[in-house]
C-alpha cells in the first residue's frame, strides 16, 4: 500500500475548500478557512435577528388596566409582577393621578418586599416631586415605618433579640420620621399610630441606655454611667 501524504491533506480540506481551490498556494487556505467560518457567522447572526422579539402583553394597555393589574399582583402578594406594571404606568403615563397612586404603591411594595433602601428612596422622591400632593402625609409614615422595621430580618424572627441592646440608629431614624409627619400633619390620619410608635421607641431608647449605663457601672466608669442615666431622666 503507498500512503499518499498529499491526497490525504486534500481530502481533509475538502470541507473548506471547493474544487478549484484546492490546488492554490498553502499560504492562502488559512486566509479562505477565515472568510468561510466569517461568512458562517454572518449567516446565523442574520437567522438570529429574523427571529421574533418577545411579546409585550401589556402594549396598548391603558394606565388604569395597568394600575388594576398592579394591585391585583399586590394584593396577592406577587410583589415583583406589581412592581413591573407600576413601572410600565410610569413610563407610558407619567402624569395623572394613576402614575402619582403607582409612585405610593411603590413605597409600600418595596417595604412589603424588604427592600428598605427602595422603599426610602421612593419616598423621598414622591416627597420631593409632591410636596403638596394630599396623601403625601403617607410618604412620611411610610418612612417611618421602614426605618420602624428595617431591623426585622429573618434571623430576626427565627430568634428574636433584645432590641433595647441593639445598635439604635434606625430606632432613632424612625422616631425622627415620625415626629417630622407630626410636626406637618398633626391631623393626619397616620398621626395617631406615629405617636404611638413613637412611644415605643422612646421606651426601647431609654431601655437601651440603661443596658449601657449598667454596663459601664459594672466596670467602674462612673462618670459615663451616671451621663447614661441624666439622658433616661
Amino acid at each position: 500500500m503507498v500512503f499518499n501524504g498529499a491526497r490525504v491533506i486534500l481530502e481533509s480540506n475538502s470541507l473548506f475548500y471547493p474544487d478549484h481551490c484546492r490546488f492554490m498556494p498553502s499560504s492562502m487556505r488559512p486566509t479562505l478557512k477565515l472568510l468561510f467560518t466569517g461568512l458562517i457567522a454572518a449567516a446565523l447572526l442574520a437567522g438570529c435577528s429574523l427571529l421574533p422579539d418577545k411579546i409585550d402583553e401589556t402594549r396598548g394597555w391603558s394606565a388604569q388596566r395597568l394600575y388594576s393589574e398592579a394591585k391585583e399582583a399586590m394584593n396577592g402578594g406577587n410583589y415583583k409582577t406589581a412592581l413591573e406594571y407600576l413601572d410600565k404606568l410610569q413610563a407610558r403615563y407619567p402624569f395623572g393621578r394613576f402614575a402619582q397612586q403607582a409612585q405610593l404603591d411603590t413605597i409600600y411594595i418595596q417595604y412589603k418586599d424588604n427592600e428598605p433602601d427602595a422603599a426610602l428612596a421612593a419616598a423621598d422622591r414622591f416627597i420631593k416631586a409632591n410636596p403638596r400632593h394630599p396623601y403625601v402625609d403617607y410618604a412620611y409614615y411610610m418612612k417611618g415605618l421602614v426605618n420602624f422595621r428595617r431591623n426585622n430580618t429573618i434571623l430576626e424572627q427565627i430568634a428574636p433579640s433584645d432590641r433595647a441592646k441593639t445598635d439604635t440608629a434606625t430606632a432613632r431614624q424612625s422616631y425622627s420620621d415620625f415626629a417630622e409627619l407630626i410636626r406637618k400633619f398633626p391631623n393626619s390620619k397616620y398621626a395617631e399610630d406615629a405617636r404611638q410608635r413613637m412611644l415605643f421607641l422612646h421606651n426601647s431608647l431609654a431601655a437601651y441606655e440603661v443596658h449601657v449605663a449598667d454596663y459601664y457601672l459594672r466596670r467602674g466608669a462612673y462618670v459615663a454611667a451616671v451621663n447614661r442615666v441624666k439622658y433616661v431622666l
